[in-house]
């Protein structure tokens, strides 16, 4: 059995590598473990309609849940404010339906997919796995955040969402809740898929997850649970290298998620299309610099941003809840209208910047420096 192209996992990342790669003519085989492509759904299926596009993906009535309208934003202590989302084009999706309309896209171009199949080790001419040796030219490592575990642990947040019937939920309204004893370095959060039904999780660093959500849970209020995951969350940003002699890795395998949020659909998207252009020049053309260009372009277009991201979340996770309390305080409503009216929702650090008060605030700029004395003298 052969392919020019193997690619191991059937995440989104992997799966727009397969439309690639498929689309140049080249044979690719993915090769997903689970029964199902888009399951189990860890995400929380929030992309901006502008991300979709870019991806090349116009979404089904099914696909498409709904429009978020707004973001009501929870401190320790119970303070709120909210942001409005109109103007971002913000969509709740049904993540498992976009993975598989993604599938058929490949299935179109030429890919052929494998469920209930995994991938197994690395061999000198491809790769072994549970359907026997496979050869190949290129190996694809789309296997996820857990291909990150035994790298880098400290990258790694535990996680859970479940999937709730429960009359607090609102049809078009996500609510955040920082708490940094509860959600280290993180923090919880409620996304409606329509009114009384929705997404609700926490993740957080060195937290029994399940517990966490559970308490959350129940001060919430009534609710039914019709599905529960489980899964760590990478939020250290991308990885070194994702291109290493025939080997190369995309998605969240590769950091390439949100650091702030985890979120990955755009950035791990773009990864394995522009993965899936670069291996289908390198095939053609024998050169390692056409392989080598796919980091090259990703980075030059997520690089700094996510440089960014990784800044405010080292602020973020050394807030106490005082000071995060007292940083609720100092959001006046001139910053929440000018970042409702920012259309930055893939692209959000000027937004959290505007939050913590890094530009133009010396009141929030004392109250975080404050907040970092006490960490360094305890």
């Amino acid at each position: 059995m052969y392919y020019d192209v193997v690619i191991a996992g059937g995440s989104i990342a992997g799966l727009l590598c397969a439309r690639e790669v498929a689309n140049n003519g080249h044979s690719v085989l993915v090769l997903e473990e689970d029964y199902e492509i888009g399951t189990p759904e860890h995400c929380g299926g929030l992309v901006s309609i502008m991300a979709l596009e870019e991806l090349g993906i116009i979404p089904h009535r099914k696909t498409f849940v709904h429009y978020i309208e707004s973001a009501e934003i929870f401190s320790p202590a119970g303070k709120r404010f909210s942001i409005e989302s109109k103007k971002q084009k913000v969509a709740e999706i049904n993540r498992r339906d976009l993975d598989k309309q993604i599938a058929l896209q490949a299935k179109k171009n030429g890919a052929e997919i494998r469920v209930k199949t995994s991938f197994k080790e690395i061999t000198d001419d491809g790769v072994n796995t549970s359907i026997g040796n496979i050869k190949c030219k290129i190996i694809v490592d789309a296997r996820g955040v857990s291909a990150l575990i035994n790298k880098d642990r400290t990258g790694i947040l535990s996680s859970a969402q479940y999937e709730v019937y429960a009359d607090w939920i609102k049809n078009g309204r996500v609510e955040v809740y920082f708490d940094q004893k509860k959600y280290p370095g993180f923090f919880a959060w409620i996304i409606p898929s329509s009114d009384g039904v929705g997404k609700v999780g926490v993740a957080g660093r060195a937290i029994n997850a399940a517990d966490a959500l559970e308490e959350f849970l129940s001060r919430k209020g009534s609710y039914s649970t019709i599905r529960k995951i489980f899964a760590p969350i990478w939020i250290k940003g991308p990885i070194d290298k994702f291109v290493s002699k025939n080997i190369v890795i995309v998605g969240d395998a590769a950091g390439q998620s949100k650091p702030t949020t985890a979120g990955g659909i755009f950035s791990c998207g773009v990864g394995g299309i522009l993965a899936g252009q670069a291996i289908s020049k390198y095939l053609e053309s024998g050169n390692e610099e056409d392989l080598n260009q796919y980091q090259k372009l990703w980075n030059k277009k997520f690089g700094k941003e996510f440089e960014k991201q990784l800044l405010a979340r080292k602020i973020l996770e050394r807030l106490d809840n005082a000071t995060i309390d007292k940083l609720f305080d100092s959001v006046t409503p001139e910053i929440l209208k000018e970042i409702s009216n920012k259309d930055d929702f893939d692209f959000h650090t000027s937004s959290i910047i505007k939050l913590l008060g890094v530009k133009g605030s010396f009141k929030a700029a004392q109250i975080i420096m404050t907040g970092e004395m006490k960490n360094l003298l305890s």
